[in-house]
C-alpha cells in the first residue's frame, strides 16, 4: 500500500471514529480540538480491539457509520464540496443519490486497509483561533513507522438540535480531500452530467462490493 493511499484511508478512519463512539453529553462545549483528540485517541484503540475490523469486515463498518456517523460529520457539505457547482444544479432527489453513492464509495475505498492501521499515534496541536470563530482548522500529525503523515480537519461549529463541531474537510500531505474529488468529479460532470456521475459512483460501489464479496 502506497503511503498517499493510506495517509487517505487513515483520514477517513478518524473521520469513522465518530461511528465507533457514543457522543458525549457535552458535545456542544467539546472544544474542536480536544474532539480531534479524543475520537482520534478512541478510534485507534478501537481498531485494535475489534478483530472484525481488523480483517475488515465492510459490512460492520458500513452499519457503524450509517448509524453514528451522520450526527457528528456533514456529510451532505462533505459531498456538496466534492461535487462542486453542479450540487446546486443538481435536484434534492440527485443530490440525495450523491451523498449516498459517495458516503458508500469513501467507507468500501478504504474498509480494506483497516487491517494496516498498528502502531500509529496521533498529536493534536495548538488550537489557533478565537472562541467566537464558527470554521476552524485543527493540524495533528500521525507518527509511526517512516515519517510524519500531516492530518488536518476544518471543522464548524452547527446551532440547534445536535450542536457542536462537525467535520467536512481533511487534509492530508497539504492536499484537502474535498478538493481532490471536486477535480475528478467535475471531469465526469463536464462529460455526462450529474447522473452520469451518479452512474459512475454507483458501478464502482457495485464493483468494490463485489471484489469484498469475493475476498470473503
Amino acid at each position: 500500500m502506497n503511503r498517499r493511499f493510506f495517509s487517505h484511508f487513515f483520514a477517513f478512519v478518524l473521520v469513522a471514529a465518530c461511528g465507533l463512539l457514543a457522543v458525549p453529553a457535552s458535545a456542544a462545549d467539546e472544544a474542536p480540538d480536544e474532539l480531534i483528540k479524543r475520537l482520534s485517541t478512541d478510534v485507534l484503540d478501537s481498531i485494535r480491539s475489534d478483530k472484525a475490523i481488523q480483517a475488515g469486515d465492510s459490512s460492520r463498518i458500513l452499519t457503524l457509520v450509517d448509524t453514528k456517523i451522520i450526527p457528528n460529520v456533514n456529510f451532505q457539505r462533505m459531498t456538496s464540496s466534492a461535487v462542486g457547482p453542479a450540487w446546486r444544479q443538481a435536484t434534492p432527489e440527485q443530490q440525495k443519490r450523491l451523498q449516498n453513492e459517495f458516503k458508500t464509495l469513501l467507507v468500501r475505498t478504504y474498509a480494506g486497509a483497516l487491517a494496516q492501521v498498528t502502531d500509529q499515534t496521533i498529536s493534536v496541536k495548538p488550537l489557533r483561533a478565537s472562541p467566537d470563530d464558527k470554521e476552524v482548522v485543527v493540524r495533528s500529525e500521525v507518527k509511526g513507522k517512516g515519517d510524519a503523515i500531516q492530518l488536518d480537519y476544518r471543522l464548524e461549529k452547527t446551532p440547534g438540535e445536535g450542536a457542536g463541531w462537525k467535520i467536512y474537510n481533511l487534509n492530508v500531505l497539504g492536499v484537502w480531500l474535498m478538493e481532490t474529488y471536486r477535480s475528478q468529479f467535475a471531469q465526469e460532470i463536464n462529460a455526462k452530467g450529474v447522473d452520469g456521475l451518479i452512474a459512475t459512483l454507483t458501478s464502482r460501489n457495485k464493483a468494490n462490493t463485489a471484489n469484498n464479496a469475493k475476498k470473503g
